[in-house]
């Protein structure tokens, strides 16, 4: 991944993000996973979000996204998931069997080019100059 280069800015922030249905319930499969990965791009490209890798479980959700550095981290799941129980409810009535479609929890995890034993060694080294 290359480095996004601004006038007083240079950036590479990765995120991991997965997130469950509610009681983990197996139902993203068929229609309901494409169009919820049809609502994943789009809501990336509103916020020009670049989405590395997608991979929708029956039951859960792997998401590998860029963004920018004034995006809070907490806002990407938030949004995705906001616009996706409304539609994805909407659109496919089984759905609203259950009190919500996501739970409120998710994973969210840095990921990059540099790893933690290389930033460790830099700041070693600029320590001793």
């Amino acid at each position: 991944m290359e480095y996004t280069y601004e006038s007083h800015c240079v950036h590479l922030v990765v995120y991991h993000i997965i997130w469950c249905p509610k009681r983990r319930r197996k139902v993203l499969v068929g229609l309901v996973a494409q169009r919820l990965q049809a609502i994943v791009h789009e809501v990336a490209a509103e916020h020009a979000w670049e989405i590395r890798e997608l991979a929708i479980q029956p039951d859960h959700v792997h998401l590998l996204v860029r963004a920018d550095p004034y995006t809070l981290p907490s806002a990407i799941p938030r949004l995705i998931k906001g616009r996706s129980s409304h539609h994805l409810r909407r659109e496919f009535p089984h759905l609203l069997k259950l009190p919500s479609l996501w739970t409120r929890s998710y994973f969210l995890s840095t990921a990059g080019n540099v790893s933690s034993e290389i930033i460790q060694k830099y700041i070693e080294r600029q320590a001793t100059v």
